[in-house]
């Protein structure tokens, strides 16, 4: 078997796969494939077009920023708040020291992803709830996350229209 035929066999099982997915369409806008940029083109039509949106978002590699990023379809309120709280969680010893300060990288991005108006205006809110933040050196990654998260959603001035 050449390699032309191997790609193929290969391609038609894995298209077989996603085909068999495919009737279960997703109330978001978006299909077995998921989000991305294919979702917004092919939204969720149903059978073999679901292999080809699974096709654009992985051949032209927008599904993982779509998703980090909270674009093409993929900017749910709650895949933007466990991306808030994923980004505390691994930058945890960062955002402690720039909430702290009431700003730095962290508190910028953190703005960013959770959308945000003005990461001047996190910075001071979360360095007014550092204590209820960061309530001891034992709490835990997501206690700190939940918090922090909690916390912006509790100040409406902040706009931060990815975590409503």
């Amino acid at each position: 078997m050449n390699k032309f035929a191997k790609a193929a066999s290969a391609g038609l099982v894995g298209a077989l796969t996603l085909a068999s997915l495919a009737p279960v369409a997703k109330a978001d806008g978006y299909g077995s494939a998921g989000c991305g940029l294919g979702s917004i083109i092919f939204h969720d039509k149903p059978g073999f077009i679901q292999v080809i949106a699974a096709t654009f978002n992985g051949t032209s590699a927008n599904q993982t920023f779509a998703i980090s990023s909270g674009t093409s379809n993929c900017g749910s309120s709650e895949i933007s708040e466990a991306a808030a709280e994923a980004f505390i969680q691994t930058n945890r010893e960062a955002f402690a020291k720039d909430v702290a300060r009431g700003n730095g990288e962290t508190i910028a991005s953190l703005a960013s992803l959770a959308g945000c108006s003005d990461a001047t205006a996190v910075g001071a809110v979360l360095q007014s709830s550092f204590s209820a933040i960061f309530p001891a050196a034992s709490a835990s990654d997501k206690q700190v996350s939940t918090s922090a998260v909690e916390t912006l959603r509790a100040h409406s001035e902040l706009s931060c229209d990815q975590l409503i």
